[in-house]
């Protein structure tokens, strides 16, 4: 088959769940022997990447049947709405950058708005490939962690619902997320069923660290409010310091950081092997976002051996449940802090039981997985 991914960026060049989903998604696909043609973008002043680094970031086996296209994503000011404006422009930039050739692939799969201008020409009566389009999180339709979150949303549920119903398919996390779309009215038959995976270089066999005292928890992320940083603080202040450890990676501020004793900050780490070392070095990766789609940062930690406190939001209860992690109510800093507590007070045995499971679990999630069931349906949805 002869498939065409766009996707707003790529891992290492943009750094985001969208981006890694893209690259493994684009490696695997190549590698199985599929012809992909992949355009992405940089944000910014960064410089396309070189034909070394595209190598290095697929390796030998995916480049022998990947194309990459780089472009620049638009920037047109601050005014409000411009994100929507710049991704309406990328979309139609992807499409004059490649509208002679459109005709040779077997299929279009889009992430986000990258197929927003290639739907719209669908529309006029123009013969293209199926066109299936895959936004990860749907968090504009989910609960807003405040008012400017709630503003953002509606300025993007239009557009996303638009892509959405004219679109020839839908790709889903499944759970939550197809619940959402199936609420939102989509038709159930042209959503299709597919979770993240996990590249096996992430995958210990055993756990590297075996817990005991104090307890070691982290968390992974960008420094944003639906991520549920601020409840973890407020949790941690009326918390024993002496009773646990807590690392924070990600580029949160040093105004936005608290002075207590066991809690680091890392700052923004790029390389998966510091990654893989602080993670190993952890018991329980803490992720309670407000709204989420299937966070990497959940599959990874799993992959590591890591229990997972999170959220029942998105798609996360597709990979976490009670056997290999804790919920709480999204939002609140007691719901967090309680359960926190019932982890400090528990036999560290159980700890260990669901550290197991997450090992076990994620096995199920491999990328190797993944990207050969997206494969099986692509010749389904072209007949």
């Amino acid at each position: 088959m002869k498939i065409l991914l766009l996707t707003d960026g790529i891992m290492p060049f943009a750094i985001g769940g969208m981006q890694k989903h893209s690259q493994q998604l684009a490696k695997h696909m190549a590698a199985s022997g599929h012809d992909v043609t992949l355009v992405h973008c940089v944000y910014g002043n960064h410089p396309l990447p070189s034909s070394v680094e595209i190598f290095e970031a697929f390796g030998e086996v995916a480049m022998q049947h990947l194309e990459i296209i780089s472009l620049r994503f638009p920037q047109l000011g601050k005014i409000p709405g411009h994100y929507l404006n710049e991704s309406y422009v990328y979309s139609k930039l992807i499409f004059e950058k490649i509208k002679d050739r459109l005709t040779t692939f077997d299929f279009i799969y889009s992430k986000g708005f990258t197929a927003w201008y290639f739907i719209e020409q669908k529309k006029k009566g123009m013969a293209l490939p199926p066109i299936s389009v895959k936004f990860h999180g749907y968090e504009m339709f989910q609960k807003p962690a405040n008012v400017k979150m709630w503003l953002q949303n509606l300025m993007l549920k239009r557009p996303v619902m638009w892509n959405n119903r004219h679109a020839d398919y839908i790709f889903s996390y499944g759970g939550g997320i197809t619940k959402l779309l199936l609420q939102l009215g989509l038709k159930g038959g042209k959503i299709l069923d597919i979770p993240t995976g996990i590249d096996p270089s992430w995958c210990v066999t055993t756990i590297a660290r075996k817990s005991i005292a104090p307890i070691r928890f982290c968390f992974v992320g960008r420094y944003e409010r639906r991520k549920g940083i601020e409840e973890i603080h407020e949790a941690l202040m009326k918390l024993d310091s002496n009773a646990f450890q807590f690392d924070f990676v990600g580029p949160i501020p040093p105004s936005q950081r608290i002075k207590r004793s066991g809690v680091n900050y890392h700052g923004s780490i790029n390389s998966a092997k510091e990654m893989m070392r602080i993670l190993d070095q952890c018991d329980i990766l803490v992720a309670p976002s407000h709204s989420e789609g299937m966070p990497n940062v959940i599959m990874e930690a799993m992959a590591r051996g890591l229990a997972i406190l999170t959220t029942r939001v998105g798609a996360i209860e597709s990979v976490v449940d009670e056997s290999n992690g804790w919920f709480v109510e999204p939002g609140s800093s007691d719901s967090l802090r309680r359960t926190l507590e019932t982890i400090l007070s528990s036999d560290l045995s159980d700890i260990s039981a669901k550290r197991e499971a997450s090992l076990q679990r994620i096995r199920l999630f491999s990328w190797d997985k993944i990207a050969a069931q997206t494969i099986e349906k692509i010749p389904d949805l072209i007949r």
